[in-house]
């Protein structure tokens, strides 16, 4: 089917053949390798520093992002990994998984997975399969997409021949994602590949095949068998892409999301009443996402676009005379996060909590535009952002999704001026992650007391007072600050 020698370039892929070819294995470099190669993408590896006992040094720092490479062995996967492992002077970790057949190790920073060909059967109510040795041809028809089915041979005597019994060639010049087999039984089989199938759409800007599509929409439901762990990889590589949209799109319509983000799926739709329309959250919500993947690749940050609004739907009211509102939804809305993380297996640590604060916060810094704002309210925000302020600021102008362009520039120059506020306060008033000038022992230490609720009143009058600019943030005027609340609690006469 065509010789692809030019694509085992590396090392590694001559390592594989000959030990596949002294053990007498078929072997084949299957996956993302050869899919990738065939797009002409950007391959994150570069296997030239993989050596044969030659002592070259490694690397200084551990290589991160690189591509992992998927060997298929007509045999034992684990035999073939001892034998390749043999290849290097310091004898990388082999970690082998007997009951699928497989073993992994990683090589100088590079991944290696090694799996005998199988074919598989599933029981409905898991995505765990029964797993038998099997040929070449079996383990293809186990694939998710007849992009991901296509496999280089390693052997001496075909090295360089491509199989591609799913013209996965063809799909991927068309940009077409379907399964090499019937989709239903595919993604009944195994409901995260419904996931992957829209992940690769945006990762790659393809589109899903028809009947592919129509496929995900009636086995929806099936997700619920999988791993919340498997999913959240799943939307994080998701949310990870160009232009995160497209995918959340499809996850949308083809009722992925209303499995899995109930809460987002639940902007959508726009009503009317009296004449008065407000828009469509969800759809707004899109943009929101897109806007901030433009600048900034924080993953954090893009969960907090496409959730600062969810808080809409329980605080939406029609009030007369001025329409819809949605008063409270930032509040509402980040008092929702941790519960969604928690129901998804996304980290309950600082990053859900970076999340639920950009999300509190996601409409404060609109309300410091107006001239009338005083350098309280500037130090209050810097004080409540801390070094988050610029990822918020971020946020609030990927939230500006207005088609009148006039009032878009008018809506980010204001915005400007926000940011030369902040500077000016905060090269006055060094805010961010601000420390109280008078720490807690050196109050107990000046008064002869022990710890009490007394310590923390007079740290919160001196936060107070540098935040409403009655004193500078100092040392001496908060140490005057904190005899003059002293003397009002009668610990000094």
């Amino acid at each position: 089917m065509g010789s692809y020698v030019h694509f085992l370039d590396k090392p590694i892929f001559k390592i594989v053949g000959e030990s596949a070819d002294r053990l007498g294995l078929e072997c084949y470099v299957v996956g993302g390798y050869v899919r990738d190669r065939l797009m002409n993408r950007p391959v994150k590896m570069d296997l030239d520093f993989v050596t044969v006992g030659s002592g070259i040094a490694l690397a200084k720092e551990v290589r991160k992002n690189f591509m992992d490479l998927d060997f298929v062995t007509v045999g034992s996967g684990i035999a073939l990994a001892k034998e390749v492992r043999k290849n290097f002077k310091n004898k990388p970790k082999l970690s082998v998984f007997k009951s699928f057949g497989t073993a992994h190790m990683n090589a100088q920073g590079v991944d290696l997975e090694f799996v005998g060909a199988r074919k598989e059967s599933y029981n409905r109510n898991s995505r765990n399969p029964v797993v038998e040795n099997g040929t070449l041809e079996d383990d293809q028809n186990r694939r998710d997409f007849t992009i991901n089915a296509m496999a280089i041979c390693l052997n001496k005597e075909k090295w360089g021949e491509l199989i591609d019994p799913f013209n996965g060639r063809k799909d991927l010049e068309n940009k077409n994602i379907q399964t090499p087999l019937n989709p239903n039984q595919t993604f009944d089989d195994d409901p995260l590949r419904m996931m992957r199938a829209i992940r690769f759409a945006a990762q790659l800007d393809f589109r899903i095949e028809a009947g592919t599509l129509k496929s995900i929409r009636d086995h929806s439901s099936r997700i619920d068998i999988v791993a919340p762990e498997r999913i959240a990889q799943e939307l994080n590589k998701l949310m990870s892409v160009e232009k995160p949209s497209y995918g959340l799109g499809l996850l949308f319509t083809s009722g992925l999301m209303n499995e899995i983000l109930p809460e987002v799926c639940a902007l959508q739709g726009v009503e009317e009443v009296e004449g008065h329309l407000h828009k469509d959250n969800f759809y707004h919500t899109l943009e929101v996402v897109d806007n901030l993947s433009k600048t900034s690749e924080n993953l954090w940050l893009r969960w907090a676009a496409l959730l600062h609004d969810i808080g809409k739907p329980k605080t939406k009211k029609f009030i007369k005379p001025q329409g819809w509102t949605f008063r409270g939804h930032e509040f509402v809305g980040s008092k929702m996060i941790p519960k969604l993380f928690k129901r998804l297996h996304l980290p309950n640590d600082g990053r859900m909590k970076y999340v639920r604060k950009m999300v509190m916060m996601s409409s404060r810094p609109a309300s410091l535009v107006d001239d009338t704002v005083t350098d309280s309210a500037v130090r209050r925000l810097l004080f409540d952002a801390g070094d988050d302020v610029d990822d918020l600021m971020l946020l609030c102008e990927a939230d500006l999704t207005t088609k009148n362009e006039k009032k878009k520039r008018r809506y980010l120059n204001n915005f400007k001026e926000v940011r030369l506020k902040f500077k000016e306060v905060e090269e006055r008033d060094h805010l961010r992650n601000f420390q109280p000038p008078v720490s807690g022992k050196e109050i107990m230490e000046q008064y002869g007391i022990g710890p009490s609720p007394v310590i923390g009143e007079i740290k919160e009058a001196i936060k107070e007072a540098i935040l409403e600019g009655q004193i500078p943030n100092e040392k001496e005027a908060a140490r005057l600050k904190m005899e003059e609340v002293a003397k009002q609690l009668g610990l000094i006469k």
